[in-house]
């Protein structure tokens, strides 16, 4: 099973950012029916960790150490981080660019959550990409199908967006099932936060 750990933001906060991304050009390149990638707003995620690939026999193993970890993120909280979306990037180039938004808030406690979460994955011998953490949700996948300057002035366009704010509420286990169109993401299990 390939899986990860994340944490969504709720409807309310998708919907106000899926008007944001419709008046960018990658929207509006989507809209006329470029092979521009716009990411399904039901899948939208912060990434606290990928595990890849990790047998069925294992699935035990990895709710334990997140349930672990969200234990102990709640014991040193008295509520849940605040965050919201806003600003803008890019990783990438050519055929894999990315746009993206970033989380504001409380980003420094959403960094301990990944670091709780990664060192109990770590403690229970699990697997994870151990890439530095940067909080965002990718939103577009325009590759090489935009020119770049119109890629670069959507990410400008983003730095003056400031989304509604959210309290995170649940560490989120997450299975992605790779597809010939887009991968599908699967909730498997939830802890409260």
């Amino acid at each position: 099973m390939r899986l990860f750990v994340a944490v969504c933001p709720p409807a309310e906060v998708v919907s106000h950012l899926g008007t944001q991304i419709a008046r960018l050009r990658v929207g509006a390149a989507a809209a006329a029916g470029a092979r521009v990638r716009l990411v399904d707003p039901c899948d939208l995620h912060l990434t606290l960790a990928f595990l890849g690939d990790v047998e069925t026999a294992r699935l035990v193993d990895v709710e334990s150490a997140l349930g672990l970890a969200a234990d102990s993120f709640r014991a040193g909280r008295e509520a849940p981080p605040r965050l919201r979306l806003g600003g803008g990037g890019v990783f990438g180039d050519s055929r894999r660019t990315l746009l993206w938004v970033d989380a504001r808030g409380d980003v420094e406690v959403l960094h301990g959550l990944a670091r709780l979460v990664r060192e109990r994955l770590r403690v229970a011998g699990l697997p994870y990409d151990d890439k530095p953490f940067r909080p965002h949700l990718t939103v577009a996948r325009p590759g090489d199908r935009m020119d770049p300057t119109a890629v670069e002035a959507d990410r400008t366009d983003l730095d003056e967006y400031a989304g509604p704010e959210w309290r995170t509420t649940e560490l989120l286990l997450m299975r992605s099932r790779l597809g010939a169109a887009r991968p599908r993401y699967e909730r498997l299990a939830a802890w409260p936060l």
